[in-house]
Parts: structure tokens; C-alpha cells; sequence
């Protein structure tokens, strides 16, 4: 995409997934306006390309969280990334673009799913019980609530699975008891849509509170023991994230959860660093794996969707009460 002359009109000349959300969160669109423009998102686009890819059996790509026959061919172990189009991975892009689940509700996408779809870590396991990765059950509890599955024992299992040292950790079941940034922000995104559907339990919500501190004692960016950067993706920003962790990506939770503090200044400014010129911000990372088709730039490029993530955030914490 060119470099753009007005930074809001490149970023409503868009899909509907992202448009929507430019005409609502930085340009205070009445609400009939945006809601008919996130009512498109089944319908045209992104998100239409997506639901027709939908499996009779409810998967997409014939897998929970990878394709079907992924894990069997030797192939698959030589290929840099893994693939990103399995089920976990598509509903979690639907409803994160923030798509009515109607459509799939009316194909009864849940029971065809409790049904059809078991973990390829054990498949044993049904779809909407989850299974051992952080990361993966926090998508299965996101996706379960926003399509009506009965996910309650998941948000239970962020409570039962918490680190000693205050967030959560992929790596526990391999023995680690220190918590990881990756898995923590995205534990924690999902006990916030938990709460926002169904008010949390005390327990969830002292979790959340937990891992949120965890975050917070690091200022979002620096290693607690040594006060380096936790790692390059700190301000390496990409989309789509997947579960990795970054400064604006971290931020984007504390601002849907309302929830400002001034350990975030350091990653607000990264944030603001890494505006270009022309008030973009760049995609400066591209997760390997087959996808069923892009939906941003490539490596380099002035990001729509990352764009409109940074000045989201800008807003939002310049416009909070100090």
C-alpha cells in the first residue's frame, strides 16, 4: 500500500473488519454508522473470505489448532512457521475483528465443534474443554463465550494455573514455575472478555488482577531482574500478533480494560517512537506459516491495522485522567 497523504482517509479506504473500528474508536461515528459498517464484515471482505472457508463439520482446516494430517507428515518439521489456518486460529481472527457471531451461531458452530473437534495434543480431549497451553485455552475461552459454547471451566483453569510469581507460563507443564509475558497477555485477554460477558467470579477476577501486576512490575518492556528489554518483540510491532507479546499490543488490553498507571509511560512512548513520518506505523515482523490469504502489508510496509491499533492507544492514554 502507498504511503498515505491523510492518515484517516487511508485507514477507512479499508475492509469492513477495520473500518468499523476507525469510524468508532477515533472518529466518534454515531453508532448507527459504524454498527452498519461492522454488520458488513460476514458479508464482504476478510471475514466473508473466511466463513466460506468453514468446514461441514464446523473445523476450518480440518484441525483445532492445526491443519488435519499437519502433525503426521514429516514435511511439516522442516517448514519455518506453522500454519494459521485452522479453527483456533480463524475463529479467534473473526472474533477479534469484532464480528457479530450470528452467522456461525446460526450454523451452530459450537455443537458442531463439541462434536467434530478434538486437540491435537490429545485427542481425547473435546474442543471446548481446552488442553494444556496457556495460549490455546485462553482462545478456546475467548471464542467459547463470544459464540455461547459453556466454557466456565476454563476461566476456572487461568485460577487453578497460576504462577507463583503472579502470570502464567506455556512452558508449566514442562516444569517452568516462572511466568511468561507471551502467555500472560494473553491469559489475560481472555479473563477480560470472561468478565465483561459474565461479571467473572472472585477468583477470576483476582487473577486477572495478578497477571496484570505481573505486567505492570515491568513497565510492560523491562526484565525485572536486570531491567533490560524483555526481548525483541517489545517494540517490534506486527499484525497479526498470533500470541506474540509486544508494548502495543499489551497496552491495547489495559486500555480495553480501563485500566491506566503510570508503569505504562515507558511503553507509551515506544509506542509513539515508532510512528513514521507520515503518521503511520510499520509492519516489523512477519510470522512465518500458510495463511488462507494476507490481510496486511508485508515486512516494512505502513500497516492499516497496526496503524490504527497505535493511534487507538495514543488516544486513549492521552485523554485519560491523569
Amino acid at each position: 500500500m502507498a504511503p498515505p497523504t491523510d492518515v484517516i482517509s487511508w485507514l477507512l479506504d479499508t475492509d469492513p473488519a477495520l473500518r468499523w473500528q476507525v469510524e468508532r474508536d477515533l472518529l466518534d461515528a454515531p453508532t448507527d454508522r459504524w454498527e452498519a459498517t461492522r454488520a458488513r464484515i460476514p458479508r464482504e471482505g476478510f471475514g466473508a473470505a473466511l466463513l466460506e472457508r468453514q468446514d461441514p463439520d464446523g473445523q476450518w482446516a480440518g484441525g483445532a489448532f492445526f491443519p488435519a494430517g499437519f502433525l503426521e507428515d514429516p514435511e511439516s518439521r522442516t517448514l519455518p512457521g506453522q500454519p494459521w489456518t485452522a479453527t483456533t486460529w480463524t475463529l479467534t481472527t473473526l472474533r477479534e475483528w469484532g464480528m457479530d457471531a450470528a452467522p456461525l451461531i446460526e450454523r451452530d458452530t459450537a455443537g458442531l465443534l463439541a462434536e467434530n473437534s478434538h486437540w491435537e495434543y490429545d485427542r481425547s480431549l473435546p474442543y471446548w474443554g481446552g488442553e494444556v497451553d496457556c495460549c490455546i485455552n485462553a482462545m478456546t475461552l475467548a471464542n467459547g463465550l463470544w459464540l455461547g459454547a459453556d466454557v466456565e471451566d476454563l476461566a476456572t483453569w487461568f485460577v487453578e494455573h497460576l504462577q507463583p510469581d503472579g502470570g502464567w507460563n506455556c512452558e508449566w507443564t514442562d516444569g517452568s514455575v516462572r511466568s511468561s509475558v507471551h502467555s500472560t497477555l494473553n491469559a489475560l485477554r481472555a479473563l477480560l472478555v470472561h468478565e465483561l460477558a459474565t461479571g467473572g467470579t472472585e477468583a477470576t477476577r483476582a487473577a486477572r488482577a495478578s497477571g496484570e501486576e505481573y505486567l505492570l512490575e515491568r513497565h510492560l518492556t523491562r526484565r525485572l531482574s536486570t531491567g533490560e528489554l524483555l526481548g525483541p518483540w517489545v517494540d517490534h510491532f506486527l499484525y497479526p500478533p498470533r500470541h506474540i507479546y509486544s508494548a502495543l499490543r499489551a497496552l491495547d488490553h489495559f486500555r480495553l480494560a480501563g485500566r491506566r498507571d503510570p508503569r505504562m509511560a515507558e511503553a507509551v512512548e515506544i509506542v509513539r517512537q515508532a510512528q513514521q513520518s507520515d503518521g503511520t506505523w510499520l509492519q516489523q515482523k512477519v510470522l512465518p506459516g500458510q495463511v488462507w490469504f494476507e490481510i496486511d502489508v508485508p515486512l516494512g510496509e505502513p500497516s492499516p491495522w497496526l496503524t490504527l491499533q497505535a493511534l487507538r492507544v495514543l488516544r486513549w492514554w492521552n485523554e485519560s485522567p491523569s
